[in-house]
Order: structure tokens, then C-alpha cells, then sequence
């Protein structure tokens, strides 16, 4: 896993100093996201996920990118990360039983925030139901 986030990391700083900075996130998570590609790697580019509980769907968010089924990404273009931001990591990470998620924030610089979420039952990607 580490090689993995390792490579995505690389393929970050790759986007960043081609693009700079300046940009909405979206370029940045489509860049990133062709920059995956081109590397061979699987990636799911705005990947619907339901939240349930107990059963029922309480609630959807959008998973930025998922790589190989085993590390969401979560794309910021801000001056500076927040607690608010490693906060809504943690809760994709949860709902979706991905255990590795990296916060990127294609800033004035770049900055990462790797995450882990260990969870006792974790959810198969297959198992989680799609919008």
C-alpha cells in the first residue's frame, strides 16, 4: 500500500508542477485523475457512494477518485488545509470500508494528509450501493 500512495503522491507533484497553482479543483482532480491513467493505474473518477444505516441509506457523498479500490482520494484547492477537511476524509474512508485515503491539496504548494481507517467490518467496494 505504501508503494501505491507513494506513486499517487508522485503523480500529485508531477500535476502540480506542470499546472501550478491557481486552478479549481476540478482540473486538478481531472489531471490527476489522467495522470493515474497514463500510469496504468484503475481509477474511478467521481464515484457515488450511499451511506447506510442500520439498512437504510441515510445520506450519498462523491468519492473524488478511488485508485485500484484501495485509496480515495480526496482533491482541495485551497491556501491551507483544515480539521474540517482530514475530518470528511476519515467519514468517506468509513462509509466506503477503504481503509487509505490521501487529502491533496494542489495549494500554492502541495500538501498531503495520508489517513487510515481500520475498521473491524469493513464493507466490500462491490457491496456498496451506487447512485
Amino acid at each position: 500500500m505504501k508503494d501505491l500512495t507513494e506513486k499517487i503522491i508522485g503523480a500529485a507533484y508531477v500535476v502540480h508542477n506542470t499546472l501550478g497553482s491557481g486552478f479549481v479543483e476540478k482540473v486538478y482532480e481531472n489531471a490527476l485523475s489522467f495522470e493515474l491513467k497514463s500510469k496504468g493505474f484503475s481509477i474511478e473518477q467521481q464515484k457515488p457512494v450511499t451511506v447506510c444505516y442500520k439498512e437504510n441509506n441515510v445520506g450519498e457523498f462523491i468519492a473524488d477518485i478511488v485508485v485500484e479500490e484501495s485509496v480515495l482520494l480526496e482533491i482541495k484547492a485551497v491556501k491551507s488545509l483544515t480539521k474540517e477537511f482530514d475530518s470528511k476524509l476519515l467519514h468517506y474512508l468509513k462509509a466506503t470500508g477503504i481503509e487509505v485515503g490521501l487529502l491533496i491539496n494542489f495549494g500554492e504548494s502541495v500538501q498531503i494528509h495520508r489517513k487510515v481507517f481500520s475498521q473491524k467490518k469493513k464493507p466490500s467496494m462491490q457491496h456498496l450501493r451506487t447512485i
